[in-house]
């Protein structure tokens, strides 16, 4: 089975994902209810079929969760950034936006709709993406020159699925959600991401060098970051 999302209807969007690490079938409920199921490349598709087919139950109750836990949208409803005010006003076009120097204003028809949901989302997201090519790449040069580390390129995205990475060149990726962390949660993923440009596992030499650049805190901080979702809300 080739990675693709696929509809279901008692469980809604599943992304089937074949991951070269994977090993073992994993599945994860998203903060949005999707549904990620991970998978090595050994496993059939009448396996990964199963599975979900099993664990049907349990990602519904986990859907639950994530709906409970979703930001109410009300009119009124305000969030601050790293250097922005977002606002929510009643509006007859859902997502139109109006820029006021920092304030950002988006104008919502109806507030229960999920329309109104996807739409706060798309544009945190550009407000997210804006701050974190202003603040990450000074913030990382910074960094790596107070720790001794180097690196190629920097580049910014929307992922899924982790906070950042470094390849094998040393060109590091960072995750545009990482603007609505703390910044020391920010530095620490930053700092793991250079120590990776040293060591390219988790071993303890890893995490004795994390340690060292963070004031023995490494494994503290990773358990906070935990705490968050790669998703917009």
């Amino acid at each position: 089975m080739p990675n693709k999302v696929v509809h279901f209807k008692s469980i809604g969007p599943v992304t089937f994902y074949r991951n070269r690490r994977s090993k073992k079938l994993k599945i994860s409920v998203k903060p949005d209810k999707s549904v990620l199921v991970s998978f090595p490349f050994f496993v059939s598709e009448k396996e990964v079929l199963s599975f979900l087919e099993q664990s049907e139950a349990w990602i519904r109750k986990q859907q639950e969760k994530a709906g409970a836990k979703q930001v109410s949208f009300t009119e009124g409803f305000f969030m601050k950034t790293k250097k922005h005010s977002v606002f929510l006003k009643k509006g007859p076009v859902t997502g139109k936006v109006d820029v006021q120097n920092d304030d950002v204003i988006i104008f919502i028809q109806d507030f229960q709709s999920e329309n109104a949901r996807m739409a706060v989302e798309q544009i945190l997201t550009q407000v997210y993406r804006v701050e974190a090519h202003l603040l990450l790449p000074p913030r990382l040069k910074e960094l790596a020159q107070k720790h001794g580390f180097s690196y190629n390129n920097v580049t910014i995205r929307n992922n899924k699925r982790n906070w950042g990475s470094c390849s094998s060149r040393n060109n590091i990726s960072l995750n545009l959600q990482m603007m609505k962390l703390p910044d020391e949660l920010i530095d620490y993923i930053l700092l793991h991401e250079l120590v990776h440009t040293e060591i390219k596992n988790h071993s303890e030499k890893f995490w004795e060098k994390l340690d060292q650049a963070t004031e023995c805190r490494a494994r503290e901080l990773a358990r906070q970051v935990k705490k968050y979702s790669t998703y917009t809300l």
